[in-house]
């Protein structure tokens, strides 16, 4: 026989469906109270705090960096050459250019902040702050500021024995190279007092290999 509406039975099996509605929208609404709470607290701790952000950026004294020396420090894992060049070392670049052995002379591909986007790629023309690694395959060129040092041709500059990547005294990568562009060159500014360098972080656009 079949059941009516009105059997209890089936009224167990079946609960009323606008009090099933109502439990699960009031289950919904608690959920998302613990939720929220949850999720904001990740956000927050993914935010760096100042000690990390002191943590993540390198001030160097330049004091001891005579000119024509240079100087490598850690930041962030990664080795930071910091060079002071002499007026004759500058005179390489301009000689590098003329000559058109470079790949990229204009530093066209984003490889350092605006601000260095020039023959020196730096802030002062004597200063070099650039990371030493090569583009290739993330190897650490050689600092070879000597001319004729590496080839009868060679200007001065950066090579890497490993793969034969060479760059001016820019870092700027030269023709016949298989590295494909110029060495990176992080964010940094000087003290007031133009004492000190602080590197601050990579340039967002740049790569090192």
């Amino acid at each position: 026989m079949a059941k009516t509406h009105g059997d209890p039975q089936d009224r167990q099996k079946n609960p009323n469906p606008g009090r099933r509605r109502f439990l699960i929208a009031a289950t919904s609404v608690a959920g998302a109270g613990v939720v929220v709470p949850v999720a904001v607290a990740l956000v927050e701790s993914l935010e760096p705090t100042a000690a990390e952000a002191a943590a993540a950026s390198t001030t160097v004294n330049l004091a001891p960096i005579e000119p024509g020396m240079q100087l490598t420090v850690p930041w962030q894992k990664k080795p930071v050459i910091i060079v002071n060049r002499t007026p004759e070392m500058l005179a390489t670049l301009v000689e590098a250019q003329k000559k058109g052995i470079l790949k990229d002379p204009d530093c066209k591909v984003p490889q350092q902040p605006p601000y260095c986007t020039n023959m020196y790629r730096a802030r002062k023309p004597e200063w070099l702050v650039m990371i030493r690694i090569c583009n290739h395959l993330c190897c650490i060129p050689h600092y070879r500021p000597k001319k004729a040092s590496v080839t009868a041709s060679w200007l001065g500059g950066f090579h890497c024995p490993c793969h034969g990547s060479m760059y001016d005294l820019s870092g700027r990568v030269i023709k016949g190279s298989p590295a494909p562009h110029n060495m990176a060159v992080p964010e940094y500014h000087y003290a007031p007092d133009g004492k000190s360098v602080t590197i601050t972080k990579m340039y967002p656009k740049a790569h090192l290999c």
